[in-house]
């Protein structure tokens, strides 16, 4: 039995549409796909299954090399030196913001 499928169509400013398309191209995800994803989440979860704020947090795209990788020295440094937090305590930092 076939799957029915219907067309989604949306206006949106198209510099927004081409820098959201040049993301999901990087991670190879079609947008046909994020939109039947984002369907059915709303679905699932009865609401928009995100919030609607801008993250604090950098990410690597945001990131040099340089800024990464002493990121990832500073991380590997405390760990090695016991430095820890439990996962409760990691997530309440970055819910502060850190």
């Amino acid at each position: 039995m076939a799957t029915k499928s219907a067309n989604v169509t949306a206006r949106v400013q198209l510099e927004i549409k081409r820098q959201a398309e040049a993301v999901l191209d990087r991670i190879g995800l079609p947008v046909s796909v994020l939109i039947d994803t984002l369907y059915r989440q709303i679905i699932m979860t009865g609401g928009v299954p995100y919030l609607f704020t801008v993250p604090k947090l950098p990410t690597r795209d945001s990131l040099t090399d340089e800024q990464f990788s002493a990121m990832m020295e500073k991380g590997y440094n405390q760990a090695k030196s016991g430095e820890e937090l439990s996962v409760d305590e990691a997530f309440a930092k970055i819910r502060e913001g850190i």
